[in-house]
């Protein structure tokens, strides 16, 4: 166990900023890490008056270039038996709060389909994506097969699992990967910001609903999506954030948002 906090967590307003901090390993996920990383989205998931998420990695080098390989094969050596895996998809927590990653430099592996997890990713013009697990005989997760062919054309999720290359920052935001490139890390956290302080200005509830609906629905039929989606619009709309909306908007005034 390291003395020092390998995952920063710092609260500013209703904006929790989350930092993958082992920067002399470009943020390789251990244990360790993995598992201070679950208990700060918690803290997110459980913190009322948190509305928002910012992930990303500290020294400007990775934002995290995945599992900690030389772990695994201390563990190998020794006889543990498996590494233990400390990570768990966001939506098993039941985190429908909105998640940003601000990625600055390289995310690959399980650094990638962390990111991937996140709802909005954005990223410096140096930064690279890539999932080179087959070239170790490994095979991305969840997050990695799966969501990324959901996220992007076929064509180029096949691309980048198949070969194992990693595709510029460029190439990431023409395929959808990512919202925006920004010059430098400043510009990107100051873009993160951005995109944070917008979210907030929305209904805590209708944004969490929204979340919802689209994560859980886009694996159905669209006539079992309507099904699920219906009965949460007529809840959101009796609610006292229901009555709040329309009438700031009439009254030409910020909404104050009560969460019920």
């Amino acid at each position: 166990m390291s003395d020092r906090q390998v995952v920063l967590s710092e609260k500013k307003g209703a904006i929790l900023y989350i930092t993958l901090n082992r920067p002399e390993v470009l943020n390789s996920l251990n244990v360790e890490m993995e598992r201070a990383l679950m208990n700060a989205l918690r803290e997110f998931q459980h913190d009322k008056e948190l509305l928002v998420a910012i992930l990303t990695g500290a020294g400007g080098r990775a934002f995290s270039a995945g599992m900690d390989l030389k772990e695994v094969a201390q563990y190998d050596e020794e006889g543990k038996g498996p590494r233990p895996d400390g990570l768990s998809r966001f939506a098993d927590l039941g985190i429908w709060k909105p998640t940003i990653a601000a990625v600055d430099g390289h995310c690959v592996a399980g650094g990638f389909e962390l990111a991937l997890q996140c709802d909005i990713r954005i990223a410096t013009s140096h930064s690279t994506f890539g999932l080179p697990e087959p070239r170790w005989n490994l095979m991305a997760n969840y997050f990695g097969c799966h969501n990324l062919s959901r996220m992007i054309p076929l064509g180029e999720a096949l691309y980048i699992q198949l070969t194992g290359n990693r595709i510029s920052a460029g190439e990431a935001l023409r395929c959808g990967l990512v919202h925006s490139l920004h010059a430098d890390r400043e510009a990107l956290m100051k873009q993160a910001d951005a995109i944070a302080e917008a979210i907030t200005l929305c209904s805590p509830l209708a944004i969490q609903a929204i979340k919802q609906v689209v994560m859980k629905g886009r694996h159905l039929p669209v006539e079992e999506s309507y099904k699920m989606g219906e009965p949460m619009l007529r809840a959101l709309a009796e609610t006292e954030d229901g009555i709040e909306g329309p009438k700031a908007f009439a009254e030409k005034r910020r909404p104050v948002w009560k969460m019920k």
